[in-house]
């Protein structure tokens, strides 16, 4: 697996998905590679915590973007809508998409947060979920954004609508659950 695709897929996929991005949170043991990300993106803030702890003492509606790589439960996924802005999108690692009553049951708790509910490939055979209060992952991405990031080895604009391309059998898996 090439890490840097996994790192480009995390960062950039919300980063040229919200309109004007400026403050982030990475939650996660993988916080220093997730902000060289980042840094790509010109006037954007970075905060980086390493579990849920650090979670609880994040600013209230402080974020329009969350990455996060920890494990989560309803309370933690309580404790991402309270530090999202009302434009605040989170992108999250999750079970596999197989798993489809564990993820039924997060989406569905992320239903109540979000408007959009959709994962995506990133690239490596592993999947994350997007979760958006107001932007759509593939109506709303900011082509200029994402063709004009300098110094990316996997992510461009053509790859990020394709991330979320699905087979038939996910999507009637999950049908009524994804909100898209």
């Amino acid at each position: 697996m090439k890490q840097f695709i996994y790192n480009e897929m995390m960062v950039h996929i919300p980063l040229c998905t919200h309109k004007e991005p400026k403050n982030v949170l990475i939650v996660g043991q993988n916080g220093e590679a997730l902000a060289k990300e980042v840094a790509k993106h010109e006037g954007i803030t970075c905060n980086t915590v390493a579990d849920a702890n650090g979670l609880r003492d994040a600013t209230e509606n402080g974020y329009d973007v969350v990455i996060s790589e920890i494990e989560y439960d309803a309370a933690v996924l309580a404790h991402y809508n309270r530090v999202l802005n009302e434009e605040g999108l989170l992108v999250t690692k999750h079970p596999e998409l197989e798993d489809i009553e564990a993820n039924k049951q997060m989406m569905e708790i992320l239903g109540k947060y979000a408007k959009i509910i959709m994962p995506y490939n990133l690239g490596n055979c592993q999947t994350a979920l997007l979760a958006s209060k107001c932007y759509h992952p593939t109506a709303d991405i900011i082509l200029h954004r994402a063709d004009m990031l300098d110094g990316l080895e996997y992510y461009n604009s053509d790859v990020h609508p394709a991330a979320f391309a699905m087979g038939n059998y996910i999507r009637k898996a999950y049908l009524g659950v994804i909100k898209n």
